[in-house]
């Protein structure tokens, strides 16, 4: 079996620092308009959704999707030193320290004595090999891979990658959309960690929540119980070490 860790909000924090930025993105645009009756964060998230496919995941794609609504929204009345501010809060996302969640550098400790593991994040490539570097956990994966997308399409070509099918692996992760619906679609196993809070689009889902190959763990100490709930030991699969995106 192998075992796949996600990495934001699943071994460190990471979308606290995506809401205070747009809490702060709404109080400049208040200047400007009514932030509620112009339902400012239904139009940021609109845009998000349509700019994905041109700048991906992450606060750069954050921070472009933020000016183009703040321009959008004031209809271009907004002055330079408010988008120049706008500009600042995606610059302090990328550059907020890496917090580890409680229990995480043990749980995958507890996990690695019977799996092998891996880390399957997505975003930026330069922000995430940053946190992945200062976070003091790469050298506990056999492999970490970068990926600009979490679907069926790149599970599959992962596990085709790591020669194993989706039967013998299990993803950990805290957004259902990610980690664990594509994995199940697939017929691999999830184990669901929750967050206090989770980003509107990868809120949605369609996971059942009594699905059979799907465990909840409801703190990092709870997360090598469900994987071997959902798979018992048995030697590792030879994935190579030492990999890196």
């Amino acid at each position: 079996m192998l075992v796949g860790f996600d990495a934001d909000d699943t071994l460190w924090r990471s979308q606290d620092y995506f809401d205070a930025a747009q809490a702060r993105f709404e109080a400049i645009l208040s200047r400007y308009l009514d932030v509620d009756d112009r339902a400012v964060h239904r139009e940021l998230l609109a845009t998000e959704r349509r700019n994905i496919r041109l700048y991906g995941y992450g606060a750069k794609g954050m921070t472009l999707s933020m000016l183009e609504t703040a321009i959008t929204l004031t209809e271009a009345r907004i002055r330079a030193a408010d988008l120049h501010a706008i500009l600042a809060l995606g610059r302090e996302v990328l550059e907020h320290p890496v917090e580890l969640l409680p229990g995480v550098r043990e749980a995958v400790e507890d996990v690695r004595r019977d799996f092998e593991v891996v880390l399957i994040t997505k975003g930026d490539l330069f922000h995430q090999e940053r946190k992945v570097a200062e976070s003091g956990l790469g050298d506990l994966f056999h492999r970490i891979e970068v990926v600009s997308e979490k679907d069926p399409p790149t599970y599959a070509r992962l596990l085709r990658e790591f020669g194993l099918p989706a039967e013998r692996f299990v993803m950990v992760g805290n957004s259902l959309r990610s980690d664990i619906e594509p994995v199940l679609r697939l017929g691999g196993a999830g184990v669901h960690v929750p967050y206090r809070t989770t980003w509107a689009l990868e809120a949605e889902h369609e996971v059942d929540a009594d699905h059979p190959r799907l465990r909840v763990a409801r703190s990092a100490r709870e997360i090598a119980p469900c994987v071997r709930a959902l798979c018992p030991p048995r030697g590792g699969l030879g994935v190579a070490a030492g990999d890196r995106a």
